[in-house]
């Protein structure tokens, strides 16, 4: 199995050394493993599992509810229905925010052909 260091890590998720340290300090990555000198070290398994977060903290779910999916997680298989009730929930909120994003991004746009239009005169 390939491990990888919290400095390859970071950079195979394209996000900084301080945000996974940041994750592990708010207990999202519980049973971390460590090297023989007490280094973090990432599974390729540790690495999906974190990118997981990473949607999730992308799409604006709070830490305190990521922490409750992982402590799901770690309660093992009788809290699949509570995961997966919390990620439908979850998506139903991302697509009102896209739709709320989307129709905001249209109020801009019509500025800017108001204010593209008069620039032209």
């Amino acid at each position: 199995m390939n491990y990888y260091s919290i400095s390859e890590a970071a950079a195979k998720l394209d996000i900084p050394e301080s945000t996974i340290r940041y994750y592990e300090k708010k207990g999202l990555l519980p049973q971390l493993e460590r090297d023989e000198a007490g280094r973090r070290i990432f599974s390729e398994d540790r690495i999906a599992f974190l990118r997981i977060i990473i949607y999730l903290k992308n799409t604006h779910m709070p830490i305190s509810s990521i922490r409750q999916y992982v402590d799901w997680m770690l309660e093992g298989e009788h809290t699949t229905q509570l995961r997966l009730e919390m990620f439908q929930n979850h998506k139903q909120a991302v697509l009102a925010e896209i739709a709320l994003m989307t129709e905001s991004l249209q109020g801009i746009d019509k500025k800017i052909a108001r204010y593209t239009n008069y620039l032209s005169k």
